[in-house]
């Protein structure tokens, strides 16, 4: 296969959790290419890769979040080195850029710790989150489920970053990483929409949040002050599963988003059906793209190159990959060539 520097390649992670963790792993494929292949030399033993980052300006230099800390490629992929952070062995569940400087790097964990790195990752520094106050519908869950699950900064105000929290709300930090506080709390009857899966910002929209939870998405024009319900359709009574979101590099409105049913309020024995959205408006209305099948788990994530932002990928929880080359109005299907289970699964999708 090839990897030459202006070969733009997708990169999937496959991860578990829980008591039965399967072996993990990463695979790699050229978007000229139909072949997978496994790129886990120097990754920890049984990679469990839940995070992924492809620097914006060498598409060469790649990031993997593993049970083992943070890794890093110069090649590609082809081979890993450790970078090692002080709490090494703890679970590295999100990566992020800062927009404005690239050799910033945030990283994620479970229990909840946010690190940060200004040297592109040989260094971190453990930042201040003493103050987080979690929304106490979700104080029940164990402490272990307080994983930090996606990063984003604002492309206007890099100082202004924000962390969703599985099962915990939303933080933010005015500070660009020093310090963090929780910016969610109130009263609710369940902790579906606090049980946050991603954070999103546009630089179409300085100070616009977006938010996607167990049963809904939500937007806040405020700098998460105050938020709206974005509604793009129910895949089952009472909301829809939401996992993966992306902005369009060449145009900052269109917001992509992989759905499914299942989970949260969904009834019991529902089909986790899965779905990609798009809106050209910042969320205003949306659509449901037809990528050719109704895949029968929960798209988990989408992805965008910035190097050739027609091609939008998309895959599912149990694998099956969807492609586009024309800014996601025609789609072709393939699946991983790897067989999911309950304890193995997709996680993360980059591409570069």
């Amino acid at each position: 296969m090839a990897t030459t520097n202006d070969t733009i390649h997708v990169y999937v992670g496959l991860a578990g959790e829980g008591d039965n963790i399967a072996e993990g792993g990463l695979l790699r494929r050229a978007v000229d290419s139909d072949k997978w292949e496994s790129i886990a030399d120097g990754l920890p033993e049984g990679p469990q890769v839940r995070a992924l980052l492809v620097h914006p300006d060498d598409p060469a230099t790649v990031y993997a979040g593993t049970q083992l800390g943070v890794y890093r490629s110069r090649d590609r992929g082809a081979s890993w080195e450790a970078l090692h952070c002080p709490d090494e062995g703890t679970n590295v569940w999100s990566l992020a850029f800062n927009p404005s400087n690239p050799d910033i790097i945030f990283a994620g964990y479970e229990p909840c710790a946010i690190y940060r790195s200004s040297d592109a990752g040989s260094s971190w520094q453990k930042m201040d989150t003493s103050r987080i106050a979690y929304p106490n519908v979700t104080t029940y869950m164990p402490p272990l489920a307080k994983r930090v699950i996606g990063i984003a900064a604002d492309p206007s105000d890099p100082s202004d970053v924000y962390a969703a929290v599985e099962v915990g709300g939303l933080l933010a930090s005015r500070d660009g990483g020093d310090s963090w506080d929780s910016i969610t709390d109130g009263l609710y009857t369940d902790n579906h929409t606090v049980d946050l899966h991603g954070v999103k910002l546009s630089s179409a929209a300085p100070g616009n949040v977006f938010i996607i939870a167990q049963v809904a998405m939500f937007r806040s024009p405020d700098r998460g002050r105050r938020w709206q319900h974005l509604r793009f359709g129910e895949m089952f009574p009472g909301g829809s599963y939401c996992r993966g979101l992306a902005i369009a590099p060449d145009d900052p409105k269109t917001v992509y988003l992989a759905a499914g049913a299942g989970g949260g309020g969904a009834p019991a024995g529902t089909e986790e059906a899965g779905a990609l959205f798009r809106s050209r408006d910042l969320g205003d209305t949306w659509e449901r793209l037809d990528i050719g099948d109704t895949p029968p788990s929960r798209m988990f994530q989408v992805a965008i190159p910035s190097e050739s932002p027609n091609q939008v990928y998309c895959v599912s929880k149990d694998g099956h990959f969807f492609s586009s080359d024309d800014g996601g109005d025609s789609w072709a299907s393939s699946r991983l060539p790897v067989k999911t289970t309950r304890s193995l699964h997709v996680y993360p999708m980059a591409c570069g």
